[in-house]
C-alpha cells in the first residue's frame, strides 16, 4: 500500500496490506527486516534523515511509531477512524492524518499528540487510501472528497480556505502540491487529472 525511502537511497521500508512493515536493501534485492503491525498499513513516512524512525497508519484506526533498531512498536496514537494517509511537514515537526470518519488530524510529533483537526459538512474521505496533503511551505492541508472537490484549510487558524469544485465528476482520490509553488493536482476515480493554478 506504501513505500517510502529510509534513510539512503538503497532502503526502502514498504507498508502492506498483508499487516506488515518491512525494509528492503535494494542492493542486495532482498528484505532485511519485517515488523508485524497486526493491521493492514495503508501509507507510512519516514521521519528522520537517519532512517531509524517509520511512523504507519493503520486499518485499526492507529498511527504506529517504530525505531528500525526494534521489532515492537514504541508507541501509538488512537484516532476515531482508519488512517488512509499520512504526510510529513519538511521540518519533520508536524504528522498530517487523513481518517475515516470525515477528518483531517494534525499531530504535533514533539509531544506526540493531536493539535487540531480539519473537517466541514460537505467533506466526506472518497476511499481507504484516500492521500492528503501538506503545501510546499507547510501552512496548508489539502485534500479530496467524495463528491468530487478538493478542500483546503489553513493551518495556523484551522479554517477552511477553500473548496475547488466543479472539474471532477468523480470522488477525487489524491492530491499533490508542486513542491516549489501553488499548483495543486489532484486525481479522481475516473482517472481524470486536474491542475489548479494559483491558489
Amino acid at each position: 500500500m506504501a513505500a517510502k525511502f529510509l534513510g539512503e537511497p538503497s532502503k526502502v521500508v514498504t507498508g502492506s496490506h498483508d499487516r506488515t512493515l518491512k525494509v528492503w536493501d535494494l542492493r542486495g534485492r532482498a528484505c532485511q527486516q519485517t515488523k508485524f503491525a497486526g493491521s493492514s498499513c495503508n501509507d507510512l513516512v519516514t521521519s528522520d534523515g537517519a532512517g531509524t524512525t517509520i511512523i504507519s497508519g493503520h486499518f485499526d484506526k492507529k498511527i504506529r511509531f517504530w525505531d528500525t533498531r526494534s521489532d515492537m512498536a514504541e508507541h501509538d496514537i488512537q484516532v476515531q477512524g482508519k488512517v488512509t494517509s499520512l504526510d510529513l511537514s519538511r521540518d519533520a515537526k508536524n504528522l498530517l492524518c487523513c481518517v475515516r470518519d470525515d477528518t483531517l488530524r494534525l499531530i504535533d510529533l514533539r509531544m506526540n499528540q493531536i493539535i487540531s483537526t480539519f473537517n466541514h459538512d460537505s467533506f466526506k474521505v472518497s476511499c481507504d487510501w484516500a492521500r492528503a496533503v501538506f503545501s510546499s511551505d507547510g501552512n496548508h492541508v489539502a485534500v479530496g472528497s467524495n463528491d468530487g472537490s478538493v478542500f483546503i484549510w489553513d493551518v495556523s487558524t484551522n479554517k477552511l480556505e477553500a473548496i475547488l469544485k466543479d472539474e471532477h465528476t468523480a470522488a477525487v482520490t489524491a492530491v499533490a502540491w508542486h513542491p516549489f509553488g501553488n499548483y495543486l493536482a489532484s486525481v479522481d476515480r475516473n482517472k481524470k487529472v486536474v491542475v489548479w493554478a494559483d491558489l
